[in-house]
């Protein structure tokens, strides 16, 4: 190898390392994909969930782009007993969770590709045979 291809060699040698360095230094910026920032999460979701004192209940659940809802529950058998609520929610730090803030009813929301799981009053997921019973889908 002449001197000049060696040169030319170690050069792009070191413009590639440098590359490399540069790409792994900003391993910390890479965004993750989550649910909040990979899915199409707004939108209007509905199902029936269990109630403990009737047949069930039918919920709808309109998620805006902006951080709202509108959520309406109305009892089977009692539609004179349904009630709406309106807010904000906000995000967990995972971007896979969300929280309406509504004392004594379960706001905890998991979202998930075209549906909403809805969590236990501490934010977990429910489990038991019950549990495929607590899950919104979205309409199209």
């Amino acid at each position: 190898m002449n001197r000049k291809a060696f040169i030319v060699f170690i050069l792009m040698a070191v413009l590639a390392l440098f590359g490399l360095g540069s790409c792994l230094s900003n391993r910390g910026t890479v965004a993750v994909h989550n649910s909040k920032n990979s899915l199409d999460w707004a939108g209007v979701y509905t199902g029936t969930i269990p109630a403990a004192d009737g047949p069930g209940i039918n919920v709808r659940m309109k998620l805006n782009k902006d951080n709202t809802y509108e959520l309406t529950y109305e009892y089977l058998k009692k539609p004179d007993n349904a009630f709406t609520n309106t807010g904000s929610f906000k995000w967990n730090d995972t971007g896979d969770i969300i929280n309406l803030g509504i004392a004594d009813t379960p706001s905890y929301y998991k979202i998930a590709e075209n549906k909403l799981i809805q969590l236990d009053m501490e934010g977990k997921l429910i489990t038991g045979k019950l549990a495929d019973n607590y899950i919104l889908t979205k309409e199209r």
